[in-house]
């Protein structure tokens, strides 16, 4: 299909080379321009039509927020921001993941480690190009999305836990889900969303500012209350002590991530069992599939995103695959379903 067509937008002369050195000699992506502010960017993306856009947060003239809502609205091309790890950096990222962009990338403190972020930025120009073909492409038939409990579920044990992950368009989907939780909703919520050190306190801050329930980033020792919701912190796995108690660490990174979904899931199926939901939405590859066949095999309630609400489908496809899903749902039905699932369970 051809190389990925990259514009480059960030208002740094020095940024925009070390960007393009990145990705310059790479054999699918292709460098077909950058520009300095947010109008010059505005201008090429028309010109030129790139695959993907990389967008600093901070420009000058036009800021990547107000590039971003002019993108969505004319063409709805593919961005991934590019944030610093200050607060207001990390405020403006999350507001424009749940405008549109697809993902970021955090800049080092340092420009010595800017080659740190190569990887993980051509990871997720790929993964953001590849989605953006496919959902252009033609329809596909496939596992079609089920919006009601069926019966086998509503036989199962009443729950007394949630486990969320997610990754890639994850901000978006989890808002879209918490919000529609109603207060008197009193199962405890485990998240573990793929997201640096830094970024995670916001992004609790702002779950909780939509959501009837309340939302906190999880503490070492946390007491998991009913109808609280906790996230895990950026750069640190979240599992349980005992049943209902948060423990954290810093141990390696499984399959290369960091919170890892599969940590979470697996902990909290040994001390649940079948009394937990598992449930996964969009995100780059199969985090959270393993935990999820073990839910399966304990006879737990297992569900995912659908494929057109997903940004990214290859973690729930991961799950799918495997046979672990008991539920595949749009993002919009979730929290219905949820409801129906605990209200309906003996």
């Amino acid at each position: 299909m051809g190389k990925i067509r990259v514009l480059i937008a960030d208002d740094s002369a020095f940024m925009r080379q070390v960007i393009n050195d990145m990705l310059s000699g790479d054999e699918v992506i292709q460098v077909i321009g950058t520009a300095r502010d947010g109008k010059d960017a505005l201008a090429k993306i028309r010109d030129f039509k790139p695959d993907v856009i990389t967008l600093d947060v901070e420009m000058p003239r036009l800021n990547g927020l107000e590039v971003l809502k002019i993108v969505m609205k004319e063409n709805n091309r593919p961005v991934i921001m590019l944030s610093s790890h200050t607060q207001s950096g990390s405020e403006i990222t999350l507001t424009a993941l749940s405008m549109g962009a697809v993902d970021f990338v955090a800049k080092p403190s340092s420009p010595s480690d800017l080659g740190s972020i190569k990887a993980e930025l051509k990871e997720k120009i790929v993964a953001a190009a590849n989605a953006a073909r496919k959902k252009q492409g033609p329809g596909k038939e496939g596992l079609q999305p089920q919006k009601s409990v069926s019966a086998s579920v509503k036989k199962k044990r009443r729950p007394s836990l949630i486990g969320i992950g997610s990754s890639t368009g994850g901000p978006k989907a989890l808002e879209s889900l918490i919000s529609q939780l109603e207060e008197d909703f009193t199962v405890p919520i485990l998240i573990t969303q793929h997201m640096p050190a830094g970024f995670t306190k916001t992004f609790a801050k702002r779950l909780d500012s939509v959501s009837h329930l309340c939302v906190k980033e999880a503490a070492d020792g946390d007491h998991i209350e009913p109808g609280k919701v906790y996230l895990a912190p950026g750069g640190h796995h979240m599992c349980l002590r005992e049943k209902r108690v948060i423990s954290l660490n810093q141990d390696p990174p499984v399959e290369h991530v960091r919170p890892s979904i599969n940590v979470m899931l697996e902990s909290a199926v040994s001390h649940y069992g079948d009394q937990l939901i598992g449930i996964i939405l969009t995100g780059m590859g199969k985090d959270g599939a393993k935990g999820m066949f073990r839910l399966k095999e304990k006879g737990g309630l297992t569900m995912v995103q659908d494929e057109h609400s997903s940004v990214i489908f290859s973690m729930p496809k991961a799950v799918i695959d495997q046979k672990a899903a008991d539920i595949v749902a749009p993002i919009d039905e979730m929290a219905g379903i949820i409801k129906e699932a605990v209200d309906s369970c003996r």
